[in-house]
Parts: structure tokens; sequence; C-alpha cells
């Protein structure tokens, strides 16, 4: 077997056993919390800010960000790189989820950012993605070797200010349409 098959399979498996925990997180309080920890752990980037899962559904995704010292800018605002990374780790989150990261390689294209409000407090996204929305996107899929799909994240305060929105557009290809180097 060659090392990009060997590689390709073990991402597969990675993949498929996030899907296991990912649903097992839907109906228990402690795997939210191992799946918050392992996610922390195998997403390194992520780790220091901090990001809770709050719930995850067949249909949603929310996670919160902490207003913690390093999730801060110069002028103790959430910087704005912390927000634009926990936009696009809950638009993936729920796209995994939802169309299963054992099947489909979900990769970002483009992140453009909107910000209306300095955040001084803990913020929170919801991304809502459900299994019918997922259909018209397979749908589109079948007919082409890649879809492009922008969506779009709003997040809020813990006063419900409006700070900032993402448009997160992503490249969704079947594995087995996915080329790679080494």
């Amino acid at each position: 077997m060659n090392d990009n098959l060997a590689q390709k399979i073990d991402v597969l498996l990675i993949m498929k056993q996030l899907n296991i925990l990912i649903d097992k997180a839907k109906t228990s309080s402690f795997n939210l919390w191992i799946l918050n920890r392992v996610l922390w752990r195998v997403i390194p980037f992520n780790n220091p800010h901090q990001f809770k899962i709050e719930s995850i559904t067949d249909k949603s995704v929310s996670i919160r960000m902490p207003y913690i010292r390093k999730n801060m800018n110069h002028i103790k605002g959430l910087h704005a790189c912390g927000l634009a990374t926990l936009c696009e780790y809950a638009c993936g989150l729920q796209l995994m989820n939802v169309l299963g990261a054992a099947n489909y390689r979900i990769i970002m294209k483009d992140l453009r950012m909107e910000y209306f409000y300095q955040g001084k407090t803990d913020v929170s996204v919801t991304f809502n993605f459900d299994k019918k929305q997922a259909d018209t996107l397979l749908k589109d899929l079948n007919e082409s070797e890649a879809v492009y799909k922008t969506f779009e994240l709003p997040v809020y305060d813990a006063n419900k200010n409006h700070i900032c929105s993402a448009h997160v557009n992503w490249q969704i290809k079947g594995w087995d349409k996915v080329k790679t180097k080494m």
C-alpha cells in the first residue's frame, strides 16, 4: 500500500471517530465535555482560545468564546482573528456533523468578516445547518466534483449586541475526489 493511500485511510478513520464522538455529545453533557477537550487537543491552534461547544444537535451548533486575556486585542476587546476563527470552527464542525466527516472533505476557501461592535464580554455563535439543507447541497455535488457554498454566521455578546458576522465559503467534495501530493 502506498503512503498516500495509507494516510487517506488514517484520516478517514479519525473522521469516523469524530462523528461517533459528536453523536454521543448530542445527548450527553459528559461526552460534550469530552468532545471539547478532544478538539482542544487535536486542533492545537484553537486550544488557547478555549472555545466551548455549548450544544450540538442534528440542526445546529452553539459555541462560546470567553472574554479572557488570550482572546483580547491591545485595547481589551475580543481580537478580530479570534472571532473569525470562532465562526470558521462553528461552521466547519456543523458541516462535518451533518454531512459526515468521513464522507466529505470540507475545506475553507475564503472568509470575509464584518465587525459592528467591540466585544467586551463572552460571545457566542450559533450555526444552523440541517439534513434538508445538506440534501440540497449533496444534490448539487452529484452534478459536479466539488461544491462551493457560503454561509453567514452572526456573533452576539452576552448582552445580545451584534458583534460581527462571518461569511465563510467552503469547498465540499467526496473523499474519493480528493487528490493530494506528498
